[in-house]
């Protein structure tokens, strides 16, 4: 069955860097890899492969993350797509994992993603040592290496990294572009698979590592793209997404938040946004 592998990438040069040597380490190697670029050059001297990469381009000072999936989806050759965030390394098995699941159980199966503290990579990938480092982010649960467990609800869906085949991301729809900035694409694709009849899966042994970056809590800095995705998402599907941020938003006297409605009463201050940035130690936003 042949798989693609697809990864969004505005900056993080470094990060691709390592999410290509892990796919030079996997088990089973894709049959190429996709990168939609969110800036208008392709980063150079990245590691050599023994698979073919194709690079696609998308305009926008927004991030454009709904068109970016498309556009590398429509450029995919493979009959499974594997969607892996730029920031994550994959485990020698994770290819191979989806590969495997791709018939059975089928539909869109959701990874384990470790989260790596600062410094974790240096010159080579150590597995055994990432393994034994790294954190399940604590609203994730634990599954074996060769569990497959349905989820509880299509909310489950984690864009960190997941397999579908191409069809049934043709069946959902895909993203909906009129999604831009951070937030809230994800969660309406959740939404789409549900309606198209896809089934959503835990799969064991898909193990990626989160490679370490700055967290901002509150999400300050997308503070506009989250308000508008939001009002976006409760006109499509009736209900509010990103509850969490939304609330700090409220708690924090930016917003009044009601069933129907978000009001903004203010922007966040300049120190505000300062004294959002985790320190580096924080590994979860």
């Amino acid at each position: 069955m042949s798989v693609s592998v697809l990864t969004l990438v505005r900056g993080r040069r470094a990060h691709l860097a390592n999410l290509i040597a892990g796919l030079n380490a996997s088990r089973r190697k894709p049959d190429e890899l996709v990168i939609a670029y969110m800036q208008p050059a392709a980063h150079i001297d990245l590691p050599s492969t023994g698979f073919p990469i194709r690079e696609v381009f998308v305009s926008g000072d927004a991030m454009p993350l709904a068109a970016a999936r498309n556009r590398a989806a429509a450029a995919a050759s493979g009959k499974q797509l594997i969607f892996l965030d730029v920031d994550c390394v994959p485990s020698p098995t994770l290819v191979e994992r989806y590969v495997e699941t791709g018939s059975e159980p089928g539909g869109i199966r959701l990874g384990e993603v470790l989260y790596l503290p600062a410094g974790a990579i240096t010159d080579s990938i150590d597995f055994v040592a990432l393994d034994r480092i790294g954190k399940r982010h604590p609203d994730k649960p634990p599954i074996a290496l060769d569990e497959i467990r349905p989820t509880p609800t299509h909310g489950e869906l984690w864009g960190l990294s997941f397999g579908i085949s191409a069809a049934d991301w043709t069946r959902a729809g895909g993203m909906d572009e009129r999604y831009v900035g951070y937030g809230g694409e994800e969660t309406d694709f959740a939404a789409r698979l549900e309606r198209a009849g896809v089934a959503m899966w835990w799969v064991g042994g898909a193990r990626a590592y989160h490679q370490h970056h700055i967290v901002h809590t509150p999400a300050y800095q997308h503070f506009d793209a989250i308000i508008r995705n939001a009002r976006l998402f409760r006109a499509t599907w009736g209900r509010w997404c990103m509850q969490y941020w939304l609330g700090q938003f409220a708690e924090n006297g930016l917003i009044a938040w009601d069933a129907d409605a978000i009001t903004v009463l203010r922007q966040p201050t300049e120190a505000e946004m300062i004294a959002s940035k985790m320190p580096p130690e924080t590994l979860f936003s």
